[in-house]
């Protein structure tokens, strides 16, 4: 009988620093650090850890996350909205979770991380393209 996958451990980083798209009057937290401890009040999906960054150099584009673990590609994520996208966040982290090598199938992403993918970071280790392209 053939093991079932066991997804290694997902990190979903946040950053803190994040000044996000608008101030929140009467909160004195930056937007990141809101979107962290939102994501924190709420149950993580099985094998994600929430964790804090301090800077994601995203700055000009509202809260930034990403996304990594295990030898899979780590994926950046900006423009979240701290107060409404929490709930997309955790839905994505669990897709994420349960591959291999970080690729989500397309038509299962959430739309905002179909259109606000900052860069994606290959694993240690991969195949580099020019080595599968000569191989070709």
């Amino acid at each position: 009988m053939k093991d079932a996958h066991i997804p290694a451990p997902t990190e979903l980083l946040v950053c803190i620093t994040c000044r996000g798209q608008r101030e929140l009057p009467g909160d004195d937290r930056r937007p990141g650090r809101l979107l962290h401890d939102l994501l924190a009040a709420r149950a993580l999906p099985e094998g994600v850890t929430l964790r804090a960054v301090e800077c994601l150099q995203n700055c000009e584009a509202g809260c930034t996350v990403a996304l990594r673990g295990g030898n899979r590609w780590t994926y950046v994520f900006g423009k979240i909205d701290e107060a409404s996208q929490a709930d997309m966040l955790l839905d994505g982290a669990a897709l994420y979770h349960a591959t291999e090598d970080g690729l989500i199938p397309w038509r299962q992403r959430p739309e905002h991380f179909k259109r606000n993918c900052v860069a994606r970071v290959p694993p240690q280790n991969f195949n580099d393209a020019l080595e599968r392209a000569d191989d070709d």
